[in-house]
C-alpha cells in the first residue's frame, strides 16, 4: 500500500486503461451506428445526395471525437472512483463531457468544410454515447457490487474513535456496502467503548494499539474521527498510518456539525462550505409514503389476495390452532399495535419463548432462533418464502405499518432498548427495510438500528422503490430468512 494515495487513486477491480480502452472504442462505435442511421434506415429525414454515403470521411472525426471524450471525462473526473457518487451524477457527467465534444467537432465541419457532412449524424452521435456510456457505467456498477458482495475489491477499514461520528461512519459503511467499504473494527481510549463491540464489527481496543492492529487485521484503510482539540494525538496517529503505508482518511471536525447538509460553493476561486438543518421526515414525506403504499398495495391486491386465500385453506387443512396470529408490536411514536401475521408455529409458542431465549442466549432486543422448534412444518415454509408476512398489508392498510421501515419491535424488546436505540421507533415500522435487503435476519441488532438510523436520516422516496426493488430477488431467492 502507498502513503497518502490521493482519493482517486485508490485500487479498484478494473484496470485503470479498462475504461479509457472502452470509451474509445465507443467513440468509433457510435460514429459506425450513428452512420447507418443516418445513411442506411436514413432515419427523420432521407439522403437525396447518393455521393454523401461513404463512411471513409468520418473515421479522422471519429479520431478526434475520441479523444475529445476522454480530455472532458478526465475533466469531469469520470475516470476517478469517487465513493459516494451515484449513477445520476455520473450520467450528468457524462452528458456534459458529449455535449463539450460534439460542439467542438462541429465546429471543426464549419471550419473545414468536408464534402460529406451531416449535422444530425452528430446529433446520433451524441445521443448514442450517452445511452451507451450511462449503460456501461450502470453494467460497472453491477459488476463492482457482485465482486463486493464476495469479498472481492474490499478495502477493510479501522474507525479510531467511536463517538457520535464515528458512530455515523459505521453505520454509513454498514448501510452502504456497494462502498467497498467493510469496517473491521475500531479503536477508542474510552474504556466503556473500547470493550463493546457493534454487532460483528469487533473493539480491538485504545489507539496506543494502532500500529498492532494495523499489521494484525491487514487494515487497508484508517478513518480517524476525533475533534481537532485531540490534535496532537491525531498527528501521532497519522505518522503510524504514513510509516505503515496504510491509507488514511480524517474527518474534518466542521463536518460533524451536520455530515449530511454539507454544500460546495465556488467563490472566484475561494471555496464556501454551507450547512442547512437537517432536513426531518417532514408531514410531504409521510403523505408521500403514504401514498406509495395505498398505490402498491391496491395494484397488487388480486396477487397477495388469491395468495392469502390459499394459505388460508392450507393452514385450515393443518389444523393446530388460528389462521392468524396475533402479536402486540410498538409502532411509530411507541404507539402500541397488534401485528398480523399467518401462523408459523404451535399453539403454546409464546409460553416457550422465554425459556429458549435463555437456553439460547439470543440478543433479547432482537432474538432469531436458528432451527427454531416451535415452527410447523407448513410454518417453515412460509417463512422461508415470507409468506406468513402477507397479513402485514392489513396492517399497511390501516397506518400502523409501511411497506418500508424498520422492523416493529415488540414490547419486551423495546425494554431493553438505550436511549439511541429509540430512533427506530421515530417512523412508522415497515414490512422490509434497508438492513432486511442487506442481510435479513443474519444481521445482530446494533447493525441493524445503525442502519434503520441511517435509513431516517436519508429517506427519500426513490430509496423506498429501490429497497422494494431490492427485496424481491431477497424473498424469491430466501436468502437470510428463517
Amino acid at each position: 500500500m502507498t502513503a497518502n494515495r490521493p482519493l482517486s487513486e485508490r485500487p479498484t477491480i478494473e484496470p485503470r486503461w479498462l475504461f479509457l480502452l472502452l470509451d474509445g472504442m465507443m467513440a468509433f462505435l457510435v460514429f459506425a451506428l450513428a452512420y447507418v442511421l443516418r445513411y442506411e434506415l436514413q432515419v427523420i429525414r432521407p439522403i437525396l445526395d447518393p455521393a454523401q454515403r461513404d463512411f471513409m470521411p468520418y473515421v479522422p472525426y471519429a479520431g478526434v471525437y475520441a479523444v475529445l471524450i476522454w480530455l472532458n471525462y478526465q475533466r469531469n473526473g469520470l475516470y476517478r472512483n469517487i465513493v459516494g457518487r451515484s449513477w445520476l451524477e455520473e450520467v450528468y457527467l457524462i452528458a456534459s463531457s458529449v455535449a463539450v465534444s460534439i460542439v467542438i467537432v462541429l465546429a471543426m465541419f464549419f471550419i473545414l468544410q468536408p464534402t460529406a457532412t451531416s449535422r444530425l449524424m452528430l446529433i446520433y452521435v451524441a445521443a448514442l454515447t450517452l445511452i451507451i456510456g450511462a449503460l456501461s457505467r450502470l453494467v460497472r456498477r453491477w459488476v463492482l457490487a457482485y465482486f463486493r458482495h464476495r469479498g472481492i475489491g474490499i478495502r477493510r477499514v479501522l474507525i479510531v474513535g467511536m463517538g457520535d461520528i464515528g458512530q455515523d461512519m459505521l453505520g454509513t459503511m454498514l448501510a452502504r456496502p456497494d462502498f467497498g467499504y467493510r469496517p473491521i473494527g475500531f479503536l477508542d481510549d474510552d474504556k466503556t467503548k473500547a470493550g463493546v463491540s457493534v454487532g460483528r464489527v469487533a473493539a480491538l481496543g485504545r489507539t496506543d494499539q494502532l500500529e498492532e492492529i494495523i499489521r494484525k487485521q491487514q487494515v487497508d484503510t484508517v478513518v480517524i474521527t476525533f475533534r481537532w482539540k485531540h490534535y496532537d494525538r491525531i498527528e501521532a496517529l497519522t505518522e503510524i498510518c504514513r510509516a505503515t503505508g496504510t491509507d488514511l482518511r480524517i474527518v474534518p471536525e466542521l463536518m460533524q456539525l451536520s455530515i449530511r447538509q454539507v454544500q460546495v460553493e465556488n467563490l472566484d476561486g475561494i471555496p464556501l462550505l454551507g450547512f442547512g438543518a437537517h432536513r426531518p421526515f417532514t408531514s410531504a414525506d409521510q403523505v408521500l409514503k403514504r401514498g406509495l403504499d395505498l398505490i402498491l398495495v391496491a395494484l397488487s391486491f388480486p396477487l397477495w389476495a388469491s395468495v392469502s386465500f390459499l394459505v388460508t385453506i392450507a393452514l385450515k387443512l393443518e389444523g393446530n390452532g388460528p389462521v392468524l396470529f396475533r402479536q402486540e408490536r410498538v409502532g411509530k411514536g411507541g404507539q402500541k399495535f397488534e401485528m398480523l401475521k399467518f401462523r408459523s408455529m404451535v399453539a403454546d409458542a409464546a409460553a416457550m419463548h422465554e425459556q429458549m431465549l435463555q437456553a439460547s442466549g439470543e440478543d433479547p432486543r432482537h432474538p432469531k432462533f436458528v432451527d427454531d422448534p416451535r415452527i410447523t412444518r407448513l410454518g417453515q415454509f412460509l417463512r422461508r418464502t415470507s409468506l406468513d408476512e402477507l397479513p402485514n398489508l392489513l396492517n399497511v392498510l390501516r397506518g400502523e405499518m409501511s411497506l418500508v421501515g424498520p422492523r416493529p419491535p415488540t414490547p419486551d424488546e423495546v425494554e431493553h432498548y438505550e436511549a439511541r436505540h429509540t430512533r427506530r421507533l421515530q417512523i412508522t415500522p415497515g414490512m422490509t427495510g434497508w438492513w432486511q435487503v442487506r442481510g435479513r435476519s443474519n444481521v445482530p441488532f446494533d447493525e441493524m438500528c445503525a442502519m434503520d438510523i441511517y435509513y431516517i436520516d436519508n429517506w427519500s422516496l426513490s430509496m423506498d422503490i429501490e429497497i422494494l426493488m431490492l427485496t424481491i430477488p431477497r424473498v424469491v431467492l430466501r436468502s437470510g430468512a428463517y
